[in-house]
This record gives C-alpha cells, sequence and structure tokens, in this order.
C-alpha cells in the first residue's frame, strides 16, 4: 500500500461522526491499552475477513461525543453520550465500504425532550381531540418523552480525506428517532429504513491528532505492528438533511399528524441541524498493511482477541 493512501486510510477516520442518541443493541467487549476504544468493532464478519491486505484493507473506527443536539422541524432534542463504531473496508480505487456491528453502527444514551409531550405535540389552539388529550397529561410521567436516535440500514459515502479538512461530509449515516411515551406507544419514529434521516456530518472544528503504534494485544510499542489514530475535541454537525414526517405515535398512527402539526415535519434541507461536542475519535489499522497480505482482515481479527481483557 502506497504511504499517502496508508496516511489517508489512517488520518481521514479522525473526524469521524458519533451522531445522537441511540439504544444499545450489542454487547461491548472490553479491550486493553490500544484496542480499547474498539469495543464494537465487526472484525468477524465475513467481509472483513476476506481482507487480503493489497485489494482490501480493513480498519476499524470509533468515535464518540459527550453531548449535542439535533434540531428536526422546530424541534430540537439533545442527545446523551454516544458512540459510533464500525468497520471500514478500503479498496484499492480508493472506495470504501462501512461494514457496521451486528446491531447497528450507534449506540448511546436516551436524551429526555425538554418540555415532554406537552411541547412536542400539544398545539396552544383549541383542536379537537388533540386538546382534549393534551388536557389529561398531568403527571410528569405521562408527559416525560424520550428521544433515541437508531441506526437504520448501513452507512455509506465514507470519504477518507474528509476527516481532516472541514467542510466536506465525512459518511452518510441513515437514522430513524424514537420516541417513548405511553400516550404516543411503544413504536413511534421520525424516519423509517424506508425513509431515513441521512446525516452527513462534517468537522466544523479542527480535531487535536496524535498517533501511536502497539503490538497486537494492545500495548503500546514504538515499533508495534499496528497503529492508532487519535483525534480529540472536534465539533461535528451538519445542516443539510431532510426530516421526514412521524410514524406509528398513537394507535394505529392516530398522533403522527399531531407530532408533525407542531414539529414542523416534514421538514427540508436547511431548516434541520446536527451538533456533536467534544468528540473523541479513534482508528486502528496496520502500520504497514502490506506485511499482512493476503490475511490482512484476519490477522486483524487474531489481534483484536488478543486484545480483550
Amino acid at each position: 500500500m502506497p504511504s499517502l493512501r496508508r496516511a489517508s486510510v489512517l488520518l481521514a477516520t479522525t473526524a469521524l461522526v458519533t451522531l445522537a442518541s441511540v439504544a444499545p443493541s450489542s454487547a461491548a467487549t472490553e479491550l486493553n491499552g490500544s484496542w480499547a476504544p474498539f469495543t464494537r468493532c465487526p472484525v468477524d464478519d465475513p467481509a472483513m475477513l476476506a481482507a487480503d491486505g493489497r485489494a482490501d484493507i480493513a480498519i476499524c473506527i470509533a468515535s464518540s461525543s459527550v453531548s449535542g443536539s439535533i434540531k428536526l422541524g422546530n424541534t430540537q432534542v439533545p442527545t446523551g453520550r454516544t458512540d459510533l463504531q464500525a468497520g471500514v473496508l478500503t479498496h484499492a480505487d480508493g472506495t470504501t465500504t462501512v461494514v457496521s456491528p451486528a446491531g447497528g453502527a450507534l449506540v448511546a444514551d436516551p436524551a429526555q425532550l425538554p418540555g415532554g409531550l406537552l411541547g412536542l405535540m400539544c398545539p396552544g389552539d383549541n383542536i379537537p381531540v388533540i386538546s382534549d388529550l393534551c388536557a389529561k397529561i398531568t403527571s410528569a410521567d405521562l408527559n416525560r418523552v424520550d428521544a433515541t436516535i437508531e441506526s437504520v440500514n448501513t452507512p455509506s459515502e465514507f470519504q477518507l480525506l474528509a476527516g481532516v479538512v472541514q467542510g466536506k461530509p465525512i459518511i452518510a449515516l441513515p437514522v430513524r428517532i424514537k420516541l417513548d411515551n405511553p400516550l404516543l406507544g411503544s413504536k413511534c419514529y421520525i424516519g423509517s429504513a424506508a425513509d431515513p434521516i441521512v446525516l452527513r456530518p462534517q468537522n466544523t472544528t479542527a480535531p487535536a491528532v496524535k498517533t501511536q503504534r502497539f503490538d497486537p494485544d494492545g500495548t503500546a510499542n514504538t515499533a508495534g505492528v499496528m497503529g492508532q489514530i487519535s483525534a480529540l475535541g472536534a465539533t461535528q454537525g451538519d445542516a443539510t438533511y431532510t426530516a421526514p414526517g412521524a410514524n406509528g405515535c398513537g394507535l394505529f398512527g392516530a398522533l403522527d399528524w399531531a407530532v408533525n402539526l407542531k414539529t414542523g415535519l416534514p421538514a427540508g434541507s436547511g431548516t434541520n441541524n446536527v451538533v456533536l461536542n467534544n468528540t473523541s475519535t479513534y482508528v486502528a489499522a496496520f502500520s504497514s498493511p502490506s506485511s499482512a497480505v493476503p490475511n490482512e482482515g484476519a490477522l486483524l481479527s487474531q489481534y483484536w482477541h488478543a486484545g480483550v481483557k
């Protein structure tokens, strides 16, 4: 692998985005040392294992954010701590393929919607049925709405060089937002697998980048066969995505229109915005992928497992 391509693979992931909040979907594995951030890297996925180190190179990426927000139409939802992890296959022609862990790329904490159901759905005007329903929201439990962003489908359009510059989309990340409330039911979403919110985040500030090498078990070693790049402190965002309307809210979706009316959904590009604060991003890859030919993917899996505590 030419040095320029290797540098691109390692540096480009420094701004990989973790977006909003999602429910935990797969168990994480505790790892040692430099492997520690990559708890859900899909190293045993057949596509990752098949990487030969020449035509296809497998790497692990992980990115987290401590807080942020996502705006859909007229409603802004805070985000809790988030975690985005995946494998990436870089191909000899410069294209990439993202490989999601089992259960999805995003895992994080749900966030409480400010104003709850009264703020989300209840208009100031007297509207039959909806106004009567809103009048019955007399307790904190009935008013509380937890918003959770979930992965749907597989991320795509990963751009190797976008992570080291500002203003370039890094990845296309399809998601939906689950709204949890007793009156909304258990299947209330904004977006779906068929009609997702597709976030294309980019760096809005530059991260602080450092590199290190490490041994297969995660121990730091200046001559190690593995390399890690960390990128800390960047703010990331996107204001270009569209937001579809609600679906499945209330019995047989009877409250979809009420959620859409108050929140201003569907909402076109330029109306919405996502911001992730203080992101921490990591990438792990062979320092010299050519040294692992023709079993680069299998060796990556072997070394990842060697780092398990």
